[in-house]
């Protein structure tokens, strides 16, 4: 079928524009951008001035298959991406067990199709994440993973992690890492500071984050991997970032759309809803981050959704497990950036789509002729309480409930297919 898209507001983060015109997309691919008159054939969509952008590219997503469907599903997942304007899922490994052999991705792979959106699967770096022997990185390279990652388990042992990062840079392999110093964040649950003592939780510095990035830069300047940081979050982490960046290493960085947008004193008398793995930053940590995305030294915006059962976050700060699901709140979230001004919306859309589209290798990300017609169309200005109940995912851990956001998901168009919505 040919849809033609009239009246939008045009994102184009490649290109760094934003105009008014039209869209044709034909046989899910963009066919034609710019002021034409619609197909004869055409289904024609009038998007009222609203805003047309490529759809989100989110990278690192947990699903909770297998051995977690309670928690989420591949179908729940989905319909919450379509709902949140994402088009396109990276999944994590860390289920139960993790996706660490070829016949585990390809049961998750075949198992992901009944969700409306794509998805793809990365493949633990270690056996089990565990940390000791590295996974069959070339067998899962064949198998469809698309980067590995052990997620937020730090490998311990530097030899390990070095091995592994040569073989993956002998076959063009992605890696992604969590850069933490496993030692000094254990058990850890807020970031060290007044308010965690006047709380009297657990904490861990700043400076364990800079450690080990520092590690794991290292050992990439000695084997020439491709790395990726899953999460910067404090200033102290920047400063080698872009020292690494400036160097000329493959490295690129991104962060979650709660430590950008929230800190540390919004866990308040411990609301487990805001425990998070790194924890929530302080305000000077949070406005480094939103400064570093606005100027390229973080490349990745995303969500890192992590759903969890209300029994796991109904008890005791410490104990409660920590994450917040994230796939239907990351775009309005995302949206007070927008409307605080310290990006515009194509500089948003590249941090939310393009870039972690190329960093993956993917044709997505992008409003260009012959780019799949992966779209959300959303209304920036449209105001909303979010109420947690109402949210597609199994969980309902947001951090979010209750809070007044801007701009809302009118429709999503996966290869030019309608996902969700009514337009």
């Amino acid at each position: 079928m040919t849809v033609f898209f009239e009246n939008a507001r045009l994102i184009d983060p490649e290109a760094g524009t934003e105009t008014v015109g039209n869209l044709v997309v034909d046989g899910g691919i963009i066919a034609a951008i710019g002021q034409m008159q619609a197909p004869a054939d055409a289904r024609v969509i009038d998007c009222g001035g609203k805003c047309l952008a490529p759809g989100i590219v989110d990278i690192g997503v947990k699903i909770g298959e297998p051995g977690e469907r309670h928690k989420e599903s591949f179908r729940t997942a989905g319909l919450a991406a379509a709902r949140g304007g994402v088009t396109t899922i990276i999944a994590r490994p860390d289920t139960s067990p993790a996706i660490d052999t070829p016949e585990t991705l390809e049961f998750v792979t075949r198992r992901a199709a009944e969700a409306p959106v794509r998805i793809r699967h990365m493949a633990a770096l270690t056996k089990g994440r565990a940390g000791r022997e590295m996974t069959e990185i070339g067998f899962l390279m064949d198998a469809g993973a698309i980067a590995f990652t052990d997620a937020d388990h730090v490998c311990a042992d530097t030899k390990v992690l070095s091995r592994a990062f040569t073989y993956a840079r002998s076959l063009g392999a992605l890696v992604l890492c969590h850069p933490q110093d496993p030692g000094l964040s254990k058990g850890a649950a807020v970031t060290s500071g007044k308010f965690a003592s006047l709380r009297g939780l657990p904490a861990v510095s700043p400076m364990a984050e800079r450690m080990g990035l520092d590690r794991d830069l290292a050992l990439v300047e000695m084997t020439g991997v491709r790395y990726h940081a899953d999460q910067i979050t404090t200033a102290r982490a920047l400063p080698a970032l872009s020292r690494a960046k400036a160097a000329g290493l493959p490295v690129t960085a991104g962060v979650s759309v709660h430590h950008l947008t929230l800190n540390e004193f919004d866990v308040g008398n411990y609301r487990t809803f805001f425990k998070l793995t790194p924890p929530l930053r302080s305000e000077d940590d949070r406005l480094a981050m939103v400064q570093a995305l606005a100027e390229g030294v973080i490349d990745i915006l995303c969500s890192m959704h992590t759903p969890a059962d209300e029994e796991s976050k109904r008890l005791p700060y410490e104990e409660a497990a920590a994450g917040a699901v994230g796939l239907e709140t990351l775009l309005p979230a995302a949206l007070r950036l927008y409307h605080a001004g310290s990006l515009d919306l194509p500089g948003l859309f590249r941090a939310l789509a393009l870039n972690p589209a190329r960093l993956m290798g993917l044709p997505q990300g992008r409003l260009c002729e012959g780019s799949p017609a992966d779209l959300v169309l959303f209304d920036p200005e449209a105001p909303f309480v979010l109420d947690r109940f109402t949210l597609a995912s199994k969980s309902k851990n947001t951090p979010f409930d209750g809070a007044r956001l801007t701009g809302k998901v009118l429709a999503t168009f996966v290869g030019g297919v309608q996902v969700h919505g009514q337009a």
